[in-house]
């Protein structure tokens, strides 16, 4: 059986490596196609004079839609200081509700439409973004998100970009063979693979195979106003709006209704504490493709009465706020800002211990960890908590601190700055 297995990895070896031969056989005709170009231009020549003063910086981002990682690199954009960098950003995707919030804060948007990561399209497209990335004498390319690793991060690096950063901000492996492997050539070609956690840090090392050294590790932050309650009479309106009431504790989750947010887990959760006697109000937060598959959940359970889908709401004020407690019950999460926001409301949460939520939660210090798709072990934790005011209170107290302490602009800014000063002085 060991021989077998053995046959089995070194066949899975020998196709890998053949393929990334193909891979690498493909940019190197790429670059000798860009170094002709820019010789032409001169623009070597003048990629080689850096300009003196600020830093050159171009953020690369799939789409300019709102999530988790659209909404950090914006955030991101909005904060460096524009004294010391000059930034542009490039997208995949010509239009979204984001791009009017980089133009409001005077950075400049490049789209470079792709209908597909592999093609003749897609390979002129890239030529095209390596003359521009020339031209501009860019210091630093930071790549947000996977479709930008794929297409533009190689082309950084054969435009001769001094640091090339791709990202790793998910936690399972890519689904579609062809993207895991594109994306691992792509790690190749970065100076430094950035990941959102120590946890998805570790699963770069591991399962990509990339060296520690390589790998650098800058957490989400918060905006200053997730810290900020609501004024009252904007609490009083939400609480009526979610059919909140004052006699019962309100348990609150902000996720995506997706199917690796898992909220089954926690509907079934819920239904338990009815079990147990326990009256509560759950507020879901966000919208996504299983709503529909989730209200005849609810309505199986019997927990319809006890729950108010709110469907998606402005970030602005974090609706943690107006929560008793906080959940997450996915089954998969890199680093959720939902859990950072819920601990800048002060709030306790309960989360399952998947991927980066190990390295939001202190585990019996700001809230529970519980296994995935357990419902009976949530429904634990928040009975815990909802009969224990004083737990309550220490542990959002707890959060709050941490969130101030670890997750707060300035640091995270701070960090990413000294990251890129390394790799300039490389």
């Amino acid at each position: 059986m060991s021989q077998i297995r053995s046959r089995e990895c070194e066949s899975q070896r020998s196709f890998w490596t053949a393929e990334l031969e193909s891979f690498d056989s493909i940019y190197s005709g790429a670059a000798e196609s860009v170094a002709s170009i820019a010789l032409e231009e001169n623009l070597l020549q003048a990629n080689s004079a850096r300009r003196r003063g600020r830093i050159r910086v171009i953020f690369s981002i799939d789409n300019l839609g709102i999530g988790g990682t659209e909404l950090n690199a914006v955030r991101t954009a909005e904060r460096l200081d524009p004294d010391r960098y000059q930034l542009t950003l490039i997208t995949l995707k010509e239009s979204g509700p984001m791009r009017g919030r980089y133009e409001r804060a005077g950075i400049e948007v490049v789209p470079f439409p792709l209908t597909t990561l592999f093609g003749p399209g897609t390979f002129r497209q890239g030529l095209r973004l390596a003359r521009f990335l020339a031209r501009e004498r860019v210091d630093v390319f930071h790549s947000h998100d996977v479709y930008s690793n794929i297409f533009a991060v190689p082309w950084a690096r054969i435009a001769g970009v001094p640091a090339v950063i791709a990202s790793r901000r998910w936690w399972h492996s890519l689904p579609r063979r062809a993207h895991r492997l594109a994306n691992s050539v792509a790690y190749r070609f970065a100076h430094c693979v950035l990941a959102n956690s120590p946890a998805v840090a570790r699963s770069v090392e591991e399962s990509e195979g990339v060296r520690r050294q390589k790998i650098g590790v800058v957490y989400n932050f918060l905006d200053d106003d997730a810290f900020e309650r609501p004024e009252q009479a904007r609490y009083d309106v939400l609480r009526r709006h979610w059919r909140c009431d004052d006699r019962v504790l309100t348990i609150g989750i902000v996720a995506r209704l997706s199917v690796e947010k898992d909220h089954g887990t926690l509907f079934r959760a819920i239904a338990e504490l009815r079990r147990r006697g326990r009256a509560v109000r759950l507020v879901v937060v966000g919208d996504g493709p299983e709503r529909a598959e989730l209200e005849v959940v609810a309505r199986e359970l019997g927990i319809g009465d006890m729950m108010t889908f709110a469907g998606l709401c402005p970030p602005k004020p974090n609706p943690h706020h107006l929560f008793d407690v906080s959940v997450l019950s996915s089954t998969s999460e890199a680093f959720p800002n939902s859990l950072l926001e819920a601990m800048a409301a002060e709030k306790p949460v309960v989360a399952t211990r998947v991927g980066g939520t190990v390295d939001a939660v202190d585990d019996g210090i700001t809230g529970f960890l519980v296994p995935p798709r357990a419902p009976e072990a949530m429904a634990d934790a928040l009975e815990q908590l909802l009969a224990d005011r004083g737990l309550r209170s220490r542990l959002g107290e707890a959060g709050r601190e941490r969130a101030a302490s670890d997750f707060c602009a300035k640091k995270v800014l701070g960090t990413l700055d000294a990251l890129y000063q390394r790799l300039l002085a490389c």
